[in-house]
């Protein structure tokens, strides 16, 4: 598993926990290993009560499901490591100063995609679970966006001074690229479950935000 992989890192924070019982600690340590081993979608609930020792019923008594066992896992890793992981990810891609606002966009896509690549399936549980679990949706998208959007505002800011963005509240900048990029990310990994994506695509979405699709005078 590579540095991009979350399971590596719900692990680790679940090791650290002691917010469930032992018994609760190992059925999700196992559900993660046999995760990262298997996959989501061939992992069975049977298979990771075996492994964690208890009965397959314990599971279902404590999660109900297998996408319930899932967001227990994850929902309380996004809170406490969400903002961290955005801040190095904005310090990485700015490290160069002398970035374009293009350039800034493609390694940021880039860099997304093969994020999201490496944890396909458990980006596309996680939506799909969030389009249909209102109270899910009303718990984490606030949050997701009120620790993105500071550090997206700042990015803009930096590109608005040197004259690569348009003068128009940052605000408004930055709901339309978060709208782009998650409505880009969610049509190419969950309703097209695409495995792969080349070059020539992201250019595609960096020259639509970069020049629009008017035609000029």
């Amino acid at each position: 598993m590579g540095n991009n992989n979350l399971l590596n890192k719900m692990a680790e924070i679940i090791q650290k926990s002691d917010k469930q019982t032992p018994k609760q600690k190992k059925i999700m340590e196992v559900a993660i290993s046999l995760f990262a081993e298997k996959g989501y979608s061939n992992t069975a609930t049977a298979e990771i009560a075996k492994l964690a020792g208890v009965a397959e019923g314990t599971i279902f008594k404590h999660y109900g499901t297998k996408e319930n066992l899932l967001l227990a896992i994850m929902v309380p890793f996004l809170k406490e490591l969400f903002p961290s992981m955005v801040d190095e990810l904005f310090e990485e891609l700015m490290i160069d100063n002398n970035i374009s606002f293009e350039e800034f966009l493609r390694k940021f896509l880039k860099n997304r995609i093969n994020f999201l690549l490496d944890n396909r399936e458990i980006f596309q549980v996680f939506i799909k679970e969030m389009i249909y679990r209102e109270e899910l949706k009303n718990e984490l998208v606030p949050y997701i966006f009120e620790q993105a959007s500071p550090r997206l505002e700042k990015v803009i800011d930096v590109f608005q001074k040197r004259g690569e963005v348009i003068d128009l509240p940052i605000s408004q900048i930055k709901n339309v690229l978060a709208t782009t990029f998650f409505g880009f990310f969610i049509s190419r990994f969950v309703l097209l479950n695409l495995q792969l994506l080349n070059d020539e695509e992201i250019d595609h979405i960096v020259h639509f935000i970069v020049n629009g699709i008017g035609k000029r005078s």
